[in-house]
């Protein structure tokens, strides 16, 4: 039988498929999923370690391994991989809440047999959880290549993108891969230019069809440019009472990000977006697809408390672990 603080864990389990249909429909996950899991991953945390004082000086080194591993290893990655813009601010309290959650390895018993079937020799389930997230992200890669190859889109960013109409673009997730020079690993954020058209009170449409009114102007009375989540309102955004002229800032891009960070957006990049949608020829351009990563963290987190490590266990096939 699982102990009570494994048994208490597993409330992680739906509370996760929720945050993966939220991450899946409008990558927003709300901050408010995560406190009660860190709530209970700290009252699981403190069962285990009231436990482990009546065991061994062996058991309770490891554990202590074990929890310090995944506090002060795991969970910092989040936080990199957040500053480093490998990932949105969600996923960094994702990680940040598994490694709080599971920084041992459980055992729960079905019908005889016990489950995780595989771990690694650490033991440390938040580290399994992120490997297996690791390695179902990968096959997004060669998704996006099969999805490309038929149409013969054979180009660099087959890998990473997939052209979208531009008229489209107010309905996608992800960020542009091209400027007016070419290809780009690092375009618009789609998010951004939701928020920067809501901000003027216009639609994709219409900048496109008049692209020198955005250009060299700002808006009156602007407004308030939401989250920038397809939602939010940027399809259909209230209009502004008109433009005045200005010098010095085309599209407002200065003006726009100095009151609102847009995720970071620069100026420079924000301009190279606007005039790259609004080049009137221009029917589809690249774009990488936002993934939402909690989806394959939730997957990692199943595949990690039924079968294991499956990283580890891969490894084991060729004799690499």
């Amino acid at each position: 039988m699982a102990t009570g603080p494994d048994l208490l864990r597993l409330l992680a389990v739906p509370a996760f498929a929720w945050a993966a249909y939220r991450d899946l429909k409008d990558r927003r996950v709300p901050n408010r999923t995560w406190l009660p899991l860190l709530a209970v991953g700290a009252v699981a945390l403190s069962w285990d370690l009231f436990g482990i004082l009546g065991g061994t000086a062996l058991q309770r080194r490891l554990f202590a391994v074990q929890v310090a591993f995944s506090i002060g290893i795991v969970a910092p990655l989040g936080y990199v991989f957040w500053r480093i813009g490998g990932f949105g601010g969600a996923d960094a309290k994702a990680i940040i809440t598994l490694a709080v959650l599971f920084p041992t390895y459980p055992v729960y018993e079905v019908f005889g047999t016990a489950y995780p079937l595989h771990s690694a020799p650490l033991g440390v389930l938040s580290f399994t959880i992120l490997s297996n997230t690791v390695l179902l992200g990968l096959a997004y890669p060669l998704a996006l290549a099969v999805r490309n190859l038929p149409r013969g889109e054979i180009t660099p960013a087959m890998f990473i993108g997939r052209p979208a109409g531009v008229d489209s673009l107010s309905e996608e997730y992800g960020r542009l891969l091209e400027t007016p020079e070419g290809f780009t690993r690092r375009g618009l954020d789609l998010d951004a230019l939701r928020m920067y058209l809501q901000w003027r009170g216009a639609t994709l449409s219409e900048l496109r069809a008049d692209p020198d009114r955005y250009r060299e102007s700002l808006p009156v009375e602007p407004n308030d440019p939401g989250d920038g989540s397809i939602d939010d309102g940027a399809e259909d955004p209230p209009g502004s009472d008109g433009v005045e002229p200005v010098e010095d800032d085309p599209w407002g891009a200065a003006a726009f990000l100095s009151e609102y960070g847009a995720y970071g957006t620069p100026p420079p990049e924000l301009r190279a977006g606007l005039a790259v949608v609004s080049e009137p020829d221009r029917k589809r351009i690249w774009i990488t697809p936002g993934i939402p990563f909690v989806v394959p963290m939730f997957v990692g987190l199943v595949l990690a408390l039924t079968y294991g490590d499956a990283m580890f266990a891969a490894l084991s096939l060729f004799g690499l672990s």
